[in-house]
């Protein structure tokens, strides 16, 4: 190693991977010091259960991933990574037995919502079919570290995108609809009535139908093991078990880019209170089963989705979501699970399966969901209990351990809400960069925000190469 690095990275979650991965190739020497035994951070895959059953911790399926600007630009793919698509990408069951689908084709899904819905939900997704490479750059490189490609679409998209979900919502006759976007805004933990939660859904759906929602074969490790393997060709260096403490555990460089929370950050660089104001979310309460068979939906699209949607109406959803960011554990709570065999069977021994769902709660709530969880199980999927083998729970408590970004468990490095989607971790043109020079922030605390796609350590990366290359 040299006896200056260019840059030094902490923590090897996919953020921090992708920013030293970045700098890597730009000749740029980077070592990335990570406190656990292995890499990954949010994209991991442990056998937590029984031996032979591979869970996701976190992440499990990747709309923006398989679609990210930069990963598109890595050759992953000579590294292990494979995306593998289930039959159906989404499906949200309801109490009759039916199921609304959110699938590869948008006909399909428009049709899944009746016919009082379906020129609704084409009209909405239209102008933006077919510019995904482009509307994705534009969107997940703001603030301004590109110019936009295609400014008339990246404006038509915060047209529609910008207010909240509730209004969107209105475009429905219909609450098949309804509940099925409510859903889709819920993956970051935001109330539907927030700022921008609208571009929320909007953009799970169509990274849908551009790309699909697939998973990786092996694991969300595998997205991790990817970028390390690419990131060691290009000289890179990684270390694991190395708890950072203090800027002056870490080897001299030109730049320190932190792959942590805000305040994680703040107390390690010694920025002070820079990041008091900045607010943490709901957290999840996570359940990793080992079935003994596929989950007995009665519906039959969710027999063949990788990913499930559990919660009948978008009022049941919208009150989920305020209880939980209000400080009450919800009493229905809405559910998000994801079915990772069904397309992979290495990952759990011949005839069972491995299964994934979360329901949120409040911010370190210390409470047990697994109740409420299976008792909405039970209600789209009868003789569910009868599947399991064994469980493994994880509350805000636990998350926390098995990732320090996830302060109170909040899955989302930061609440997704109000201004705080769009700018974070502060009011700022400059998010990634910090009140210390030579100190960057590159975890999912900055735009664009949670998910396993890498562009906040491509954006954070990019501001990095500008000073060392001015310097």
């Amino acid at each position: 190693m040299p006896s200056m690095l260019d840059a030094v990275v902490v923590g090897a979650g996919p953020n921090g991977l992708t920013a030293a991965v970045e700098l890597a190739r730009r000749g740029f020497a980077v070592a990335v010091f990570e406190a656990r035994d292995t890499v990954g951070g949010g994209a991991r895959t442990e056998e937590l259960t029984l031996p032979g059953f591979r869970h996701d911790p976190c992440s499990a399926v990747h709309p923006l991933g398989v679609g990210s600007p930069v990963f598109k630009t890595m050759p992953l793919d000579r590294y292990g990574l494979e995306w593998l698509h289930p039959e159906l990408p989404m499906a949200h069951p309801f109490d009759d037995g039916t199921a609304a689908v959110l699938s590869r084709s948008v006909a399909e899904t428009a049709a899944s919502f009746g016919p009082r819905d379906a020129g609704a939900y084409r009209r909405l997704v239209t102008p933006f079919l077919g510019r995904w490479d482009t509307l994705s750059r534009d969107f997940m490189s703001l603030p301004l570290t590109a110019l936009p490609r295609d400014p008339l679409t990246l404006a038509r998209f915060g047209l529609a995108g910008l207010p909240p979900a509730t209004w969107l919502m209105k475009r429905f006759r219909d609450d098949r609809a309804r509940a099925l976007f409510a859903g889709l805004v819920a993956h970051v933990i935001a109330p539907l009535d927030g700022l921008a939660t609208s571009a929320v859904g909007l953009t799970f759906a169509l990274a849908a139908h551009e790309g699909g929602w697939p998973l990786p074969r092996g694991g969300s490790q595998s997205v991790s093991d990817a970028l390390t393997g690419y990131l060691r060709a290009l000289g890179g260096v990684v270390h694991t078990g190395f708890e950072v403490k203090r800027l002056d555990d870490l080897p001299p460089a030109r730049a320190y880019v932190f792959d942590t929370s805000p305040t994680a950050a703040a107390r390690i660089a010694g920025l002070g209170r820079a990041y008091d104001g900045y607010r943490y979310g709901a957290s999840a309460f996570k359940i990793d089963y080992a079935l003994d068979g596929p989950v007995p939906w009665t519906a039959e699209a969710p027999r063949v989705a990788g990913t499930v949607q559990i919660g009948p109406s978008s009022r049941e959803i919208g009150t989920a979501l305020r209880q939980a960011s209000g400080g009450r554990a919800p009493g229905t709570p809405f559910l998000i699970s994801a079915q990772p065999s069904l397309v992979d069977p290495s990952r759990a021994p011949e005839g069972k399966h491995v299964f994934w769902t979360y329901g949120h709660v409040p911010n370190g709530w210390d409470g047990d969901l697994t109740e409420a969880v299976e008792r909405q199980l039970e209600r789209f999927a009868p003789g569910f209990r009868d599947r399991v083998l064994a469980r493994a729970t994880a509350g805000p408590a636990e998350l926390f351990a098995r990732n320090a970004n996830y302060v109170g468990g909040d899955i989302a490095c930061g609440a997704a809400s109000g201004l705080q989607l769009l700018l974070r971790p502060k009011l700022s043109l400059f998010p990634y960069t910090t009140s210390h020079p030579a100190v960057y922030l590159c975890s999912a605390a900055t735009p664009p925000g949670p998910g396993v796609h890498g562009m906040s350590g491509h954006n954070a990366a990019k501001a990095v190469w500008r000073r060392l290359r001015r310097t």
